[in-house]
């Protein structure tokens, strides 16, 4: 199969997971899609030295959340804002209430943080892995979730979450 085809195929088969992450990285659609673009186009480039196929998922994250910590240190701490602007395509995420609820408490978190929640329970990395995903120590990481699920536990309090 030629590698431009099977990038294609690979981008059209992942897309809406890739999208909720980036997504979730970044709290509004128009960023969530610009960063997941700018992501694909730079993995397009790196296409043909990707040697392992199963780690794409891997790179592409990994060049959305530097990209991501980039526009963080550029943009300071986000604002919140009381509601949410054009909701746009939903990249899959439920819209029961208490997922709404939960989702306006991760916006509140700090850069870091939701981006910790989003790696070990969203994309289901493990600690190891989100701290090479983020570049920072395992200590860090559990550091970012303790702290970022105490502060979600206080903004969400009806809502289950596992410690």
């Amino acid at each position: 199969m030629a590698p431009d085809t099977e990038f294609a195929e690979y981008m059209a088969a992942r897309w809406a997971a890739l999208y909720r992450t980036a997504y979730l990285l970044t709290g509004e659609h128009h960023q969530a899609e610009d960063l997941l673009q700018d992501a694909l186009a730079r993995t397009c480039v790196r296409w043909r030295s990707i040697r392992d196929r199963r780690a794409t998922d891997a790179y592409v994250r990994t060049v959305m959340l530097h990209q991501a910590q980039r526009q963080w240190r550029r943009r300071g701490r986000e604002t919140v804002v009381a509601e949410t602007p054009d909701t746009g395509q939903g990249g899959g995420l439920d819209v029961r209430a208490d997922h709404l609820a939960l989702w306006e408490g991760i916006r509140t978190l700090p850069p870091r943080m939701r981006a910790t929640v989003v790696l070990r329970y969203i994309e289901d990395l493990s600690e190891q892995e989100t701290a090479e995903a983020l570049g920072v120590s395992v200590g860090s990481v559990k550091s970012q979730t303790h702290h970022a699920l105490r502060r979600l536990r206080a903004a969400v309090p009806d809502l289950e979450m596992k410690p």
